[in-house]
């Protein structure tokens, strides 16, 4: 029976996670005494079990289970703290009593799993695991919640078990709620069969097997901790011929077990591995706090947004239990749930906004805990030097993102640094580098770190490649280098050895690198595997590292680029010229890195470089936006002055260019990614030359160009946009484009200015500014305005 001491094993359904159910489930263990606790798990677990007791392992935690033959195949089963078959195996071990799981083996279900890229692991009674389809699944709580008239199932479980008080006006004690519990699945099973659950047949049959095991040695006085939706079939009368006959032919594959940290974010996920449940931060206060729940979690609540600044007293406080209660009360529930104290969070502390409010869902509802397990646990090689190397380095893996500043001129920075890109090269992507703040030399990385419990399922992937992290990135280097077919492929692995520091893979990168290079005659595929060389090559100073021969590779590709590419940028439609438009911006930014790194052959390769921009810049046949972005790139690069950079936008612009290519040009020249907009700010003969083609596109062809020169636009700070405006507005201002034969500007002044310099009211301002630079000690005696030609300041007219 259900949750009564009748004929046969106590049967205990419970919600997984569910701090209601774990309390009801420690009250009926402290009532029964059984001799024996069976618990809904794999069973080859049984041996991981007693470390559970241990006093460093804090949940929430997982059981990884991952096929030793492909560990990518992976299972989880989470416990958190107010777990019910958590709450059953410690009150187990703290009383010596046999504690066991009685699940299907994960052997069998890894193997019938084997098509999946994940599994959920935990069962939550109305959950569907991702493993397969099913034409109605059936959610036992909704319907329960439905027929009791409620709309939300999440609400009509706290009201009828989270807000309940074990033993409170109960007659049969702690064991009552089991059996309601109990005799309403059995009707659901009666009404909706597997509930589109067809595999849990095989798994309850799995389980009565055990149950018949079980009653051999204890008889009837043993406790099962199983999920609700099970308990009608744990007690159905089967012959054990017939469960036998379920499990015949199942496919098995050989598994291993481990405990790992788990994350109360992986909680509250409802697919892959999580276990389903919206608040796991809300259900852990529920089951730890001892009495007050709903004014203990203000007072937690005021802490956090009182950390982050926010104006939260404790008449705030007070106020938001006072509104909590009372939106309870008209919505005529026992106890202020998540959804009332949410409501008088929002209007009392967050004066109505859901910014502070989205960080207490985060932090506090959801919560950020990861847990802990003890070195004892079993584990793999890898994961147990990677394990040594976070404590050496002092880098510990967190549930929270988080970036960190390494200086790579400091021996422990250099080591983490190393260590992050080892692990990106085996696929473990714990950190991923992040824009660093206003340092652009490599000296210096900024990592976004984040620990994801998957990450264990890739360090056990990753173990087949070595037993130590340099060991197994050093040869998951070697097999990508072999396997690689592209270019590009092989010139960013090189780029990853050299940053994670693997001497021992590079010459077998570098002779993939250099067969690679020799076989590819696409232009595009060299152009796009220049910038990754370009970027390795800065790498050798900082990290002390021999690049002669992947500089002596990058040359050659920069001096075929440089043959090559000028024929490439004839004959393209517009997609295919702003592909190339990028990689010439790549080569150009690559190219200038070469020339530092490469000293032997700078001057050339620069001169070179320079010559193939001049002959992209003036042939017709290339598409306007290359011709546009060759001529800005020498214009940034002082090679090409400002009356030659106007004649070629007259020319691209000219009467006898259809609008769609001058919009084209346009783009390339004063592209938003370029920097463009500060470009016509400062040359108005450039900002007239644009104006006065803009003003002469035809009607019928204006709407062709619009979306282009949309596009070029839009991407200019708001401020740059606002002063061409300005600018276009002054109208006559403009008028000095190349042949009137006037300066820019002449004719007009623009609104709030004079029409010359005051060299004296400007001079003015020149004490202040030494002062405020530090280039004058403060004196009592003003100083007079004049001239000068301080070398700090530049001479003023």
């Amino acid at each position: 029976m259900t949750g009564t001491r009748g004929p046969g094993p106590l049967l205990l359904g419970v919600r997984h996670h569910g701090p209601g159910s774990a309390r009801a489930v420690r009250a009926a263990l402290d009532t029964a005494h059984p001799r024996a606790v069976l618990i809904e798990g794999p069973p080859e677990g049984d041996a991981l079990l007693p470390l559970a007791a241990d006093e460093e392992m804090r949940p929430p935690v997982a059981l990884l289970a991952h096929a030793v033959d492909d560990p990518g195949r992976a299972a989880f089963w989470p416990f958190a703290e107010f777990s019910p078959e958590w709450v059953a195996i410690r009150w187990a071990l703290a009383r010596d009593v046999p504690v066991r799981f009685i699940d299907l083996p994960a052997a069998h279900s890894l193997a019938m799993r084997a098509d999946a890229e994940t599994d959920q692991g935990d069962d939550t009674p109305g959950e569907e695991p991702d493993e397969r389809p099913v034409a109605v699944p059936v959610d036992p709580i909704r319907v329960l919640a439905e027929t009791a008239g409620y709309d939300d199932p999440e609400r009509w479980w706290e009201d009828v078990v989270e807000h309940r008080v074990p033993g409170s006006g109960e007659a049969a004690g702690p064991l009552a709620a089991f059996a309601a519990l109990g005799e309403a699945m059995t009707a659901l099973r009666e009404a909706y069969g597997d509930g589109g659950h067809p595999r849990d047949a095989v798994r309850e049959a799995y389980m009565r097997i055990q149950l018949r095991t079980a009653r051999k040695e204890f008889g009837d006085d043993f406790a099962v901790v199983c999920g609700a939706w099970h308990v009608p079939a744990l007690g159905t009368r089967t012959t054990l011929t017939a469960d036998r006959a379920l499990l015949k032919g199942l496919p098995k594959a050989k598994a291993e077990l481990t405990w790992v940290p788990w994350t109360h974010r992986r909680l509250a996920r409802h697919s892959g591995y999580g276990a389903g449940i919206e608040s796991p931060g809300w259900y852990e206060h529920l089951f730890a706090a001892p009495d007050r729940p709903i004014e203990r979690w203000m007072t937690k609540v005021a802490g956090l947004l009182r950390d982050e600044d926010r104006f939260v007293s404790s008449a705030h406080a007070i106020e938001a239990v006072r509104l909590a209660e009372t939106l309870a009360a008209m919505r005529g529930r026992p106890l202020a749930g998540l959804s009332e104290t949410t409501d008088a969070i929002r209007a009392v502390m967050c004066e109505g906004s859901d910014v502070p409010l989205a960080l207490v869902h985060d932090r506090l509802v959801v919560g950020t805990t990861l847990g802990e397990v003890p070195d004892t646990a079993p584990a793999v090689p890898l994961q147990r030097d990677l394990t040594r190397q976070q404590r050496t380095l002092r880098i510990k893996p967190e549930a929270d993102e988080r970036e960190i500043e390494l200086d790579l001129r400091k021996d422990t920075d250099a080591a983490r640094c190393r260590l992050l890109h080892r692990l990106r090269v085996l696929g473990i992507g714990w950190g991923e580098p992040a824009a660093g703040r206003g340092s652009t030399g490599t000296f210096r990385e900024s990592w976004r770190l984040r620990w994801e419990p998957e990450l264990y399922v890739r360090v056990a992937e990753a173990g087949v490649w070595g037993t130590t992290v340099l060991s197994a990135a050093t040869a998951r280097a070697e097999s990508d280098a072999l396997a690689a077919t592209a270019l590009a492929e092989v010139t960013g692995l090189a780029e990853r050895c050299l940053l994670a520091d693997l001497p021992d893979a590079l010459p077998v990168v570098m002779r993939a690198l250099a067969d690679r290079a020799a076989l590819d005659a696409d232009v595009g595929h060299l152009a796009d595997a220049l910038p990754a060389l370009a970027r390795t090559l800065r790498y050798g100073d900082v990290r002390a590292t021999d690049t002669t021969a992947l500089g002596e590779v990058a040359a050659g590709l920069a001096e075929r680029i440089c043959v090559g590419l000028p024929p490439a940028c004839t004959g393209l439609d517009a997609e295919g010229a702003e592909a190339l438009r990028r990689k010439v911006d790549g080569v150009h930014t690559a190219i200038g890195l070469l020339a530092g790194a490469v000293r032997s052959s700078a001057d050339g390769l620069r001169e070179r470089w320079r010559a193939v921009l001049r002959k992209l810049t003036v042939r017709d046949t290339v598409a306007g936006v290359i011709r546009g972005r060759a001529a800005r790139l020498l214009l940034d690069d002082g090679h090409l002055d400002q009356d030659a950079a106007a004649r070629l936008m007259g020319l691209a612009l000219s009467p006898g260019t259809p609008p769609a290519d001058a919009a084209a040009w346009i783009e390339g020249f004063v592209g938003g990614a370029a920097g463009g907009g500060m470009l016509l700010v400062h040359d108005e003969r450039l900002l007239a030359l644009v104006d006065s083609w803009l003003t002469g596109v035809p009607a019928d062809t204006f709407t062709d160009v619009l979306p282009l020169l949309r596009r070029t636009f839009s991407a200019y700070e708001p401020g740059v946009r606002r002063t061409l405006g300005d600018l276009v507005r002054r109208g006559p201002a403009l008028a000095g484009a190349p042949g009137t034969g006037s300066p820019a500007g002449a004719g007009a002044t623009a609104p709030g200015f004079g029409p010359v310099l005051d060299t004296t009211r400007a001079d003015a301002v020149v004490p202040v500014l030494r002062l405020l630079l530090g280039l004058d000690e403060p004196s009592a005696t003003p100083t007079a305005p004049a001239h000068h030609d301080d070398p700090h300041l530049g001479e003023t007219a």
